[in-house]
């Protein structure tokens, strides 16, 4: 069957609409033995600082039903050794580049956009989960005002069009959703992991080094799918849909719900192939289904 997989995303053009998530799939050189990199619509780097950044104390991931908690604190070497080592790895491919960047304050965050105006990257993804160290320590992405700072500070410096990562720890996503929208961003990423917990009950203690984590995999699909659907409703930029995602069916669910791209993660620490199978899996539904153009796949 012919099917056309293209998808044009705020302006860049992904020849399919699977991606990776950022922290699961490192910048590729882990993957590239396993996986076809080329295959992949785009890769979604793991986040990026200015300067290097060591991250949290271990133990940083724990097992749950249903999933996994994380805690690695957004450990990374920095924006210039990204540019020098990893760009030029992926730009190998065929396959588009998406660099998760963050900040502990707005100034930290434009810094990075600027030092990577220049590099041969395709977007930026905005991760506002990160600590608002202003004000006392809450994240940016659970405020409507925090939200709105940092949006316009970094989009008046960006080069490259920019999605903004949506924490899922709120009152009301659209409303945030609609703030990001109002300060200038050009798509949408949700959602990042839930914060959740777990206690060694032999030790007594909390089982992660930092006592909490973010909460990802199959457990956190339901209320993903459902955030996607809300947010699709209330802004007019395209969404890239994620949480749980572990099988093609799961990847059509977010894009009847409202997302123009998808993203695997957890699911690649089971398996390598993870997004590759899913992308399959996609194109299996569209043959089942005889769907031509999977920008076609709306809710009835």
């Amino acid at each position: 069957m012919d099917r056309r997989m293209g998808v044009d995303f705020a302006g860049v053009y992904f020849k399919n609409p699977v991606v990776t998530a950022s922290g699961t799939f490192g910048s590729g050189k882990e993957y590239a033995a396993f996986v076809d990199i080329n295959r992949l619509g785009g890769v979604a780097v793991k986040g990026v600082s200015l300067a290097p950044h060591a991250g949290n104390p271990p133990p940083r991931v724990a097992e749950t039903y249903g999933g996994m908690l994380n805690a690695v604190g957004l450990q990374n070497a920095g924006a210039e050794a990204f540019i020098k080592d990893d760009v030029p790895f992926l730009r190998q491919f065929d396959t588009k580049i998406i660099v998760n960047i963050w900040g502990n304050t707005v100034s930290e965050y434009v810094a990075v956009a600027e030092r990577l105006a220049g590099a041969d990257v395709d977007m930026l993804e905005l991760n506002v989960s990160c600590p608002n160290i202003k004000d006392g320590g809450i994240a940016f992405g659970v405020s409507c005002a925090a939200i709105s700072g940092v949006v316009g500070a970094v989009k008046a410096k960006a080069r490259q069009p920019l999605v903004v990562k949506l924490s899922p720890n709120v009152t009301d996503i659209a409303e945030i959703a609609k703030a990001a929208e109002a300060a200038g961003a050009d798509a949408l990423s949700l959602i990042n992991t839930l914060l959740g917990m777990k206690i060694d009950v032999h030790k007594r203690k909390p089982l992660l080094g930092n006592t909490t984590g973010g909460l990802s995999g199959p457990a956190i699909k339901p209320v993903a799918v459902r955030m996607v659907y809300q947010v699709a409703r209330a802004v007019k930029i395209p969404l890239i849909g994620m949480g749980g995602i572990m099988t093609g069916e799961d990847a059509v669910e977010f894009l009847l719900a409202g997302a123009s791209l998808v993203a695997v993660g957890t699911a690649q620490f089971n398996d390598p192939r993870a997004a590759i199978n899913v992308l399959e899996g996609i194109e299996r539904y569209m043959d089942a289904y005889a769907v031509k153009d999977v920008n076609e796949l709306k809710l009835l």
